[in-house]
């Protein structure tokens, strides 16, 4: 057994011939919400996920973010051990449409997603002029 055997837990001792300890379903990402007068603001952390593997769609009543990590070893690695496994990413969240869907906004950097969801008008307070 050589060393790096030994810094394997015991339980991923069977992975894969590519070191892959793999994943076989859909990873819920971590994530919070936050609330200001106009917007909710989400943030879902994603690491390993480039730009182009987001996306994000609203449509009844549900806000959708799927991604994908895939991990590219180098060709000179020969991976012994990993659990930073190619993972689907989903995360569905529903709403009594209070999101105005035409101006939410994205931005990916450093593996943390952030999200704008502004409120539509009609669930914003208003306030009432008394004549």
């Amino acid at each position: 057994m050589s060393l790096f055997q030994t810094l394997i837990p015991s339980r991923y001792r069977g992975a894969g011939s590519d070191g892959n300890v793999g994943l076989s379903q859909t990873v819920k990402p971590a994530y919070e919400i936050k609330e200001t007068a106009d917007s909710y603001g989400l943030t879902v952390y994603l690491p390993g996920v480039a730009k182009d593997a987001v996306e994000i769609t609203a449509e009844d009543g549900q806000v959708r973010l799927t991604a994908r990590r895939a991990w590219q070893q180098p060709e000179s690695w020969t991976a012994l051990y990993r659990e930073s496994a190619d993972a689907p990413y989903e995360l569905v969240l529903a709403h009594d449409n209070v999101i105005d869907a035409d101006k939410i906004v994205a931005e990916l950097r450093d593996g943390v997603l952030r999200v704008s969801l502004p409120k539509s008008e009609t669930v914003k307070p208003r306030k009432i002029a008394v004549s």
